[in-house]
């Protein structure tokens, strides 16, 4: 079974600043969907024509995480904060909707002092945001990030985001396995992808350790991981979630060196 490769529109495509054009670069390097982790500087309808104007199809969004800049990035797991959890979420249902976009990463933010308090308020702001995915057809997803790339992010550990999903115990709440998250945290790839498989709900890639195209120098034998992503019968989309050495589109010379197919 081929595997299906979407552009992520905040990693690639930054010869643009602008989010909207960067729809139209996907559909001219030959993607057929993209994902992108937070549309919401945009009004839904700008978003949603860029994408009809592009004719792609939307994979993925991210729930809105509140001020970047001041280190927001998201509430899930923020006792007190679980208000704006629920209009972060019930944002992104609007957006998701809006677009046809079948998946929502849930972000648990950040927290230097992690208690019990703060795995209590996830477990519940979590177990809320499957029980809207049901009414409206949308996958949750959990993403584990290695704390190399985000320092103090509550949910980085695969231990732990597989233990809330059966937890929560929703058809409509599953992990992302990102590979690149997943050789920094736990290693031992072929193994923990294995077993991992049956809960997971998307797949993002990058080499580790500069998160660029998988045909870069690093640790990840990229070959080898898509090999046993087609053993395993694996037909969900793939996202490109790495920053590119150089121009966008010549990066993507790996498709055709891997002999893969957009």
């Amino acid at each position: 079974m081929p595997l299906k490769f979407c552009a992520n529109l905040s990693f690639m495509f930054q010869e643009t600043a602008s989010l909207l054009e960067r729809y139209g670069l996907a559909k001219e390097a030959g993607f057929k969907a993209v994902e992108c982790a937070f549309p919401y500087d945009y009004e839904v309808d700008k978003v949603v024509e860029a994408k009809k104007n592009a004719k792609v199809e939307q994979i993925l969004i991210n729930v809105y995480v509140g001020d970047v800049t001041k280190g927001e990035l998201g509430f899930a797991a923020i006792p007190g904060s679980e208000a704006a959890f629920e209009s972060s979420v019930q944002k992104a249902i609007k957006y998701a909707k809006a677009l046809n976009c079948s998946r929502i990463h849930v972000m648990s933010g950040v927290v230097k002092e992690p208690g019990e308090a703060h795995a209590s308020v996830y477990y519940k702001n979590i177990k809320y945001a499957a029980s809207l995915f049901e009414k409206e057809n949308i996958i949750g997803l959990v993403e584990p990030i290695n704390p190399y790339s985000v320092p103090n992010y509550f949910m980085n550990s695969f231990e732990k985001g597989l233990e809330v999903i059966k937890k929560v115990n929703s058809p409509n709440m599953k992990l992302m396995l990102d590979i690149f998250h997943l050789q920094q945290i736990c290693g031992n790839l072929t193994r923990n992808i294995t077993e991992l498989m049956p809960f997971v709900g998307h797949i993002q890639i990058a080499q580790v350790p500069d998160r660029h195209e998988p045909n870069t120098s690093g640790e990840i034998d990229y070959k080898y991981i898509f090999s046993l992503l087609e053993e395993m019968r694996y037909n969900g989309w793939i996202g490109l979630e790495y920053k590119p050495k150089g121009v966008t589109k010549d990066g993507l010379k790996w498709i055709k060196e891997f002999n893969m197919s957009l």
